[in-house]
């Protein structure tokens, strides 16, 4: 973890663009986001689980995860970001352990979700990694739209928990699930951090995300999910009717995936 790659990643929340993430899910993902444009990796723990062949929703071993990034940073020369999920322990002590092992195998900051948690363990949690050192990027993820935990008073709740993750040394907030203008832009006005959002039906296009004030924008697991729902289909396809041609429409070129993935 080189300090220009961790001043750079945070310096690429201070906009005036949006930081676009695309969400890797291994080495080579990583790498053709890269080849794309990405100006960071970020890391998808659902579709990191899936392809070594997990559940997501903290399954994934710590030692197969630290694996996993310290390939990704073998192939790419941008900041990377890793889905921590929860720190997979409870133990605020732990945690610190496991995101220590991830920012030793490449990642310049994390996510850490709060899930259905109580604040005060996710607070005690990001301490501990702040305690670390002061330059990983803890993207404080709370789960109030995804779990539905406070309805009728989301933004309040949202804004409560930022204030209190801030205090405990977040450096981001992220609060997948939303989708409405009007509450992004509350959120936004409510907190000093900046703001991700993440991919949904019904989530306002790039530009008003910018005019809102969203500072980063992830795609989650979407692409991943994307991916396995094509190569489910091909092969279905495949195996039931051996239908050949369909494989060969959209594909990458054989020579150019080759040449990508040989690059030193």
């Amino acid at each position: 973890m080189t300090t220009s790659l961790v001043a750079g990643f945070a310096q690429l929340h201070a906009g005036p663009d949006v930081l676009v993430l695309p969400n890797a899910w291994d080495a080579g993902t990583a790498r053709l986001m890269q080849s794309l444009g990405a100006k960071a990796i970020a890391t998808t723990s659902s579709g990191l689980a899936w392809v070594n062949g997990y559940a997501d929703g903290h399954h994934l071993p710590i030692e197969v995860h630290i694996a996993a990034i310290r390939a990704i940073a073998r192939v790419v020369t941008v900041p990377i970001s890793v889905d921590a999920e929860g720190g997979y322990d409870t133990d605020p002590a732990v945690v610190a352990g496991n995101v220590a092992m991830l920012a030793e195998a490449g990642a310049v900051g994390i996510n850490l979700e709060d899930g259905s948690d109580d604040p005060e363990l996710t607070c005690a949690k990001i301490a501990a990694i702040r305690n670390l050192g002061p330059d990983l990027f803890i993207n404080a993820r709370t789960d109030v739209m995804l779990r539905g935990l406070a309805p009728g008073r989301e933004v309040e709740e949202i804004l409560s928990r930022a204030h209190r993750y801030e205090a405990a040394g977040a450096s981001g907030l992220f609060i997948p699930g939303v989708t409405d203008p009007a509450m992004i832009a509350a959120v936004v006005a409510g907190t000093r951090l900046p703001v991700n959002v993440m991919a949904r039906p019904g989530l306002p296009a790039l530009a008003d995300l910018t005019s809102l004030g969203v500072r980063r924008l992830s795609a989650g697991g979407a692409i991943a999910q994307a991916g396995w729902g094509l190569t489910g289909r091909l092969a279905q396809a495949f195996l039931s009717q051996g239908v050949t041609d369909e494989l060969f429409a959209g594909a990458m070129a054989y020579p150019d995936l080759n040449a990508l993935m040989g690059k030193s």
